[in-house]
């Protein structure tokens, strides 16, 4: 078993500002395990929040090379990272190769005879009251069907009236709101209770990460349903919640990859609460481990490589609001054509 890696550049079309941060740009790690002459592969992106830089990511990669070396079996390969971002690349390359010796998609792997075309939404950062009204007009006319609102910067007079500007701009979608964290539970409280009018699909991890009571308890009183991001990041994590929120958000970065995030499904679907998976700004082939956990989720939030200026892989879809997968074995995707 091979294992070798690519460092590369993934350039957004326009910066993407949230409440804690604003981004134009990240690295890609491009993560390949080879064997008899088939390569499976996966991808992890660097990130702040999470602590992965390229040194960080490529240390990983060494130690785990040095285990896949007498590794002869694909079905055999261990848990070869304890850093959640590397080890959903590895977990992907693995499903990726060992679907393609098979011949059947990832999908397939997972227990799904079936895989549908998915809607996905589509962020609309923190920006201006005019372009965020644009930008929820332009989408909706290529086919966009869900909208998610980047929140947490900003007065609440000022916040509303970008969110009612995207109502407007697009009065048929399904909304999603995401603050990131960045209010205060009483002022989660306010705000969920004044943007109720706008007809709110859920809010994504509306308080800061680390008190999952506190969190539970806005989700009881909370008019919009309350999605936990951050904290439910791990299997322990999401059997603390239970069934005290109404969805996790699955982002197989945060979790370690798709073994981990199917567990993740199994207590979360037991607890009888609902899936969004999520992701971060990734390249299609970061993006393709969890469109094929689609099947499992009532929210779907992965649009990381449609902001991108240059997505390098393809075979996901989702320029016209719609996830499909195009390849008929493995993760499905390819080499984009060069701009």
């Amino acid at each position: 078993m091979r294992l070798r890696w690519q460092v590369g550049t993934l350039v957004l079309a326009e910066p993407l500002r949230i409440s804690r941060s604003v981004m134009s740009e990240r690295e890609a790690v491009t993560v390949e395990l080879e064997h008899d002459g088939v390569i499976g592969r996966g991808e992890v992106v660097t990130s702040n929040y999470y602590g992965l830089t390229v040194q960080r990511i490529e240390a990983e990669l060494l130690a785990a090379r040095d285990v896949l070396a007498d590794v002869r079996d694909p079905g055999q390969i261990p848990t070869l990272s304890a850093v959640p971002g590397v080890s959903a690349a590895l977990d992907a390359a693995r499903h990726d190769l060992i679907a393609t010796l098979r011949g059947v998609p990832v999908f397939e792997l997972l227990g799904a005879v079936h895989w549908q075309p998915t809607p996905t939404a589509r962020t609309i950062g923190i920006t201006s009251i005019e372009h965020a009204a644009q930008t929820a007009r332009e989408l909706t006319r290529r086919g966009f069907r869900v909208l998610k609102v980047k929140l947490g910067a900003g007065e609440q007079r000022q916040e509303l009236a970008r969110l009612a500007a995207v109502r407007a701009a697009a009065p048929h979608a399904r909304l999603l709101l995401d603050p990131n964290g960045a209010w205060q539970p009483e002022q989660a409280l306010r705000m969920l209770a004044a943007v109720q009018v706008y007809d709110i699909d859920a809010v994504e991890q509306p308080i800061k990460p680390g008190t999952p009571d506190l969190l539970a308890e806005l989700a009881a009183q909370s008019p919009v349903p309350v999605i936990a991001d951050e904290d439910a990041a791990t299997v322990d994590d999401v059997r603390v919640l239970g069934g005290r929120v109404h969805g996790i958000n699955v982002k197989l970065p945060k979790c370690g990859g798709i073994q981990a995030a199917r567990e993740i499904i199994g207590i979360a679907q037991h607890n009888r609460v609902d899936i969004m998976l999520g992701c971060l700004v990734s390249s299609s082939l970061g993006i393709a481990p969890a469109v094929h956990l689609t099947g499992f989720a009532r929210w779907v939030d992965l649009d990381g490589h449609l902001l991108l200026a240059h997505d390098p892989w393809t075979g996901i879809g989702g320029a016209d609001g719609v996830l499909r997968i195009v390849g008929d074995r493995g993760l499905g995707v390819r080499p984009a054509v060069s701009p």
